[in-house]
């Protein structure tokens, strides 16, 4: 079915608002939309994205035009990679006539992790997100954040025991920004490095020894943890900024633990 109109339709968000109250962000959040991402050593690979955009809306406007964030999408629908936001950033600021613009994706990465006795391989998902912004003078500004879960042993605990001691799973975020680009899975196995032990997504009976007397050689407090993340952080020279929080999900507690590190180290 065809709709014709005699007339143009009104412009409502285009027109005057009389309030002059410039807005920060306005836009769309939660668009599920695919996405590609360049993984180290195995090339582009489609994953799917919850999308927020926003641009800065001038006080003379009454309101942006929504579907316009929609088309700019759509544009890069082909293309939308994590390494190529500049481009979409501009367009946005260009067919939203906005000063400033804003991306924010969040999405799971998915890569093989082999057991470690075995090998067997299971595909393991780590949570993400890049968040992406253009200001009025095309300053670029972008932070990575990968979520990591690993095992923690309590020192405490084997501490006092006779035997055992108690694990949890930890759920480690890092964030960052850096000088140039640095590939999520080296983040995420840096993090990895610095547990009690790696969490697997296939244990065979030998992998399951393994982690367990691995876990129990290495013992944590989740302030163990942010500490000995944050000092490998500091030797890296391409880290402009970072943000380390651990929160262990206790075993024979009724409460979670938490700590958490930021630093804007002075290179």
């Amino acid at each position: 079915m065809s709709v014709t109109t005699s007339q143009p339709l009104a412009d409502l968000q285009s027109s005057h608002d009389p309030r002059d109250i410039a807005i920060n962000k306005v836009g769309i959040r939660r668009l599920r939309y695919p996405l590609t991402l360049l993984q180290r050593g195995a090339g582009p690979t489609v994953t799917a994205a919850l999308v927020n955009m926003y641009v800065s809306l001038d006080g003379s406007f009454k309101g942006t035009h929504m579907s316009r964030f929609v088309e700019v999408l759509n544009e890069f629908r082909d293309a939308l990679d994590i390494n190529n936001l500049r481009t979409v950033l501009a367009r946005m600021k260009e067919h939203l006539e906005a000063a400033d613009a804003y991306l924010e994706l969040e999405f799971p990465l998915f890569f093989a992790r082999p057991a470690p006795v075995t090998g067997q391989v299971g595909l393991q998902a780590y949570d993400c997100a890049i968040t992406a912004s253009l200001d009025a003078t095309d300053h670029l500004r972008t932070k990575s954040t990968v979520v990591v879960p690993v095992t923690t042993l309590c020192p405490c605990s084997k501490e006092i025991s006779d035997y055992g001691a108690h694990n949890q799973r930890s759920m480690v975020t890092l964030q960052w920004r850096s000088r140039r680009p640095i590939w999520l899975e080296e983040m995420i196995e840096l993090v990895e490095s610095q547990a009690s032990c790696p969490v697997f997504p296939l244990l065979k009976r030998p992998d399951e020894k393994w982690v367990t007397e691995r876990a129990y050689e290495n013992p944590k407090f989740v302030e163990d943890m942010v500490r000995d993340l944050t000092a490998k952080l500091r030797e890296d020279e391409r880290l402009t900024w970072y943000r380390v929080e651990s929160e262990n999900e206790e075993s024979i507690h009724a409460h979670n633990c938490f700590a958490l590190v930021e630093e804007t180290p002075e290179r």
